[in-house]
């Protein structure tokens, strides 16, 4: 049995390996005009493969530059748009993925970074309106990952965790404001279905 994980990779897996070997066996032709009806035949079977792009402009100059990539610019043609050789460029360095260790995974990184700035604020009307932002976005973001453990005393703990207790909300100030919003949230739906 022939599994494609021992084959060849394929430069442009979106074509298939069928495309990929009429490519090789259209190399092996020994005539010139052989080769030219065989690689305009495969370019149709590639056009074949997007037909809502064919009235983008250079549709064909890329399926012509594709089969030169996947013969690796060996086909002895005449194309009808000229070939542009790709050059062999280094893969760019990996990313490193982010090694932070995010306490509550539930509520995300950005909670945990906003959290931090609530800490380091200086009590005012800014910290207490971004903490009641915070805590919005920590009960929204609960609700989404289980709607069973949403309560608000969780909320207030976990925001009262975050900060080191020194930013502290109630539940019952996190009900009243929920509540609140909750209402503003169904006028509004109403408002759209009577209209």
């Amino acid at each position: 049995m022939d599994y494609n994980t021992q084959r060849p990779k394929l430069l442009l897996p979106e074509y298939g390996r069928i495309v990929q070997e009429m490519v090789d066996y259209a190399r092996t032709l020994p005539e010139k005009a052989q080769r030219q009806a065989c690689a305009e035949t495969i370019v149709s079977v590639m056009a074949s493969f997007a037909p809502g792009r064919r009235q983008q402009p250079d549709f064909w100059h890329k399926l012509w530059d594709h089969l030169a990539l996947m013969a690796d610019y060996e086909l002895d043609i005449d194309y009808p748009y000229e070939i542009v050789r790709r050059t062999d460029q280094a893969k760019p360095a990996r990313l490193p993925y982010p090694q932070t260790r995010i306490r509550y995974r539930h509520y995300g990184h950005l909670i945990e970074e906003l959290t931090r700035k609530l800490k380091e604020m200086p009590e005012g009307e800014e910290r207490s309106q971004l903490a009641w932002l915070v805590a919005g976005q920590m009960r929204r973001s609960l609700n989404d990952w289980n709607k069973d453990a949403l309560s608000d005393r969780k909320v207030a703990a976990d925001l009262a965790a975050y900060t080191d207790g020194t930013v502290r909300l109630t539940a019952d100030e996190l009900s009243a404001t929920g509540a609140g919003m909750a209402r503003r949230v169904s006028r509004a739906r109403r408002n759209r279905r009577n209209f």
